[in-house]
């Protein structure tokens, strides 16, 4: 989540387990301590893969954490002015700040390695976008209500017990809309594709299934609004045969070891040479990947890995026209945007124009 967002469940969660002992101490601290995870951004790793693939890694993982919580709540007693608050009190304190930033994190799409150094694949449970305005303003509404009222602990439980419902009900429609796609997927035969649903920006209202079957993925659109309106799969290419030159390319493995098989391959011409990019297609939305990374060049008529790779900058944006498009297929209409609508044109299957 963005750390406007975990800022503030750092100091919803501090203001609950300690506002009546510390008041608006606890907010502040809780607020510092929930950002503190996402400090791993300001390291360069050298590359591009590298920086992507190793955020939300070990400063997100919960040995880590729960060690450094730990070591908090011992060290409070010494240097707290109040005496009066138990170590165990300390330690849930410190514990459910940093704790609950991975486990969020891990609801979004991007991937969070809870279980660092063990090599095992980012945790990515996503029912929630990576920027939800309703989620956060429930927690600032709560926090705002506490700092005025001084009645800290009651207003920070209260916003937590509202954002917690907010969450249930996104896993609530995440089930209603894989409920939907699954008999579309038998019969396509794709019920054994891997597939990822996940909320479209900034609602839980409007879903995105992506599915990969070999060269091609499938996108489609669905609403908790939709009614009788069945799913839709469009189709688009993924270049899967130019997968196979990356498998010596230690950069290609992090990253399939990161995304998974939903990663999508061209050949493009960069700094006069013909370069092979790779892009994630779970991150961002159809046609507005942000995440693509340059993996080989052609040498020879050979794709040679490079030693560094770089990120590739997007050239589209999310238009205003965009998100209003957005907003009309949240509340149900079906012909107000496709999945793929704004993707270029030669990541199409079909050579004509698709239509929902």
């Amino acid at each position: 989540m963005d750390s406007v967002t975990q800022a503030a469940l750092g100091a919803a969660i501090g203001g609950a387990v300690l506002g009546r002992r510390l008041g608006r101490k606890a907010i502040l601290v809780g607020a510092v301590l929930g950002t503190l995870p996402d400090l791993d951004v300001i390291l360069d790793y050298g590359d591009a893969v590298a920086n992507v693939t190793e955020h939300r890694g070990f400063s997100h993982s919960l040995f880590v954490l729960t060690g450094l919580a730990t070591l908090l709540a011992f060290l409070c007693p010494r240097f707290a002015p109040v005496r009066t608050i138990s170590l165990a009190r300390w330690w849930c304190f410190f514990s459910l700040i940093l704790l609950t930033h991975p486990l969020l994190d891990a609801l979004t799409t991007y991937g969070t390695q809870l279980l660092w150094p063990l090599d095992i694949a980012p945790a990515a449970w996503p029912i929630i976008f990576i920027i939800d305005p309703l989620y956060t303003l429930a927690l600032l509404i709560a926090l705002g209500v506490g700092l005025v009222s001084l009645r800290v602990r009651r207003a920070c439980t209260w916003g937590l017990a509202i954002s917690c419902t907010y969450l249930a009900l996104a896993a609530g429609a995440k089930l209603m809309v894989e409920q939907r796609i699954t008999p579309l997927l038998a019969e396509q035969g794709l019920q054994e594709a891997p597939l990822l649903i996940q909320p479209t920006p900034f609602n839980i209202v409007l879903w995105r299934a992506t599915v990969v079957e070999g060269d091609r993925y499938y996108e489609s659109l669905i609403s908790v609004f939709d009614g009788d309106s069945p799913p839709r799969l469009e189709p688009l290419i993924r270049n899967a045969a130019l997968e196979a030159p990356l498998s010596a390319s230690q950069q290609g493995q992090r990253l399939a070891w990161f995304a998974g098989p939903f990663l999508r391959y061209e050949a493009r011409w960069l700094n006069g040479k013909e370069t092979l990019i790779a892009t994630d297609i779970r991150l961002g939305f159809p046609g507005f990947h942000p995440f693509s990374f340059t993996l080989a060049t052609l040498e020879e008529e050979r794709w040679v890995p490079l030693a560094v790779s770089e990120q590739v900058e997007s050239s589209r944006g999310i238009h205003m026209t965009t998100l209003s498009r957005l907003a009309a297929r949240a509340a149900g209409n079906t012909s107000a945007l496709c999945a793929s609508d704004f993707v270029a044109q030669q990541w199409r299957a079909e050579r004509v124009i698709y239509r929902c």
